[in-house]
């Protein structure tokens, strides 16, 4: 018989327009991997591309849900809303491209690299979205782990 992995499996809430708790997902899958003695590197996508999205829930989905799956090879992660949707998915991803409310901007947060951060920090991501229904993002960092 061949050897299972059961993955880890954790579920975070992320409140909307909470600046002082968006962040609480990343920082805390972040920590559980540096004890379980993942790659740095590993670690820093994760957290960069967790943290990322975890803003974006805040600010423009009114808050989501996140699943996360760890395996010795592998962190899966997705975030899933009920928010306004992404009408232009390549406009999105694209650089500098935000619609994040001037309130938003005046806090530092909205700068228009959070959709193109998430993609460069991971080695998967699928992002699915309907306007009017909400937002599904897939993405997954490899560990270089056996």
């Amino acid at each position: 018989m061949g050897e299972t992995t059961q993955a880890i499996r954790l579920h975070y809430d992320v409140p909307g327009d909470d600046f002082t708790r968006a962040g609480e997902a990343s920082a805390d899958l972040k920590a559980r991997l540096k004890a379980l003695g993942f790659p740095p590197d590993a670690v820093r996508k994760v957290a960069i591309s967790l943290y990322e999205g975890e803003i974006n829930l805040a600010i423009h989905a009114g808050g989501g849900e996140i699943e996360v799956a760890v395996t010795p090879q592998r962190v899966d992660m997705t975030l899933s809303d009920q928010g306004p949707g992404i009408e232009d998915i390549p406009l999105a991803m694209s650089e500098g491209y935000s619609t994040a409310p001037d309130e938003v901007r005046s806090l530092g947060f909205g700068a228009g690299m959070g959709l193109p951060n998430m993609k460069k920090y991971t080695d998967e991501f699928q992002i699915e979205s309907v306007v009017g229904e909400g937002t599904r993002i897939q993405m997954a960092v490899r560990l270089g782990r056996a």
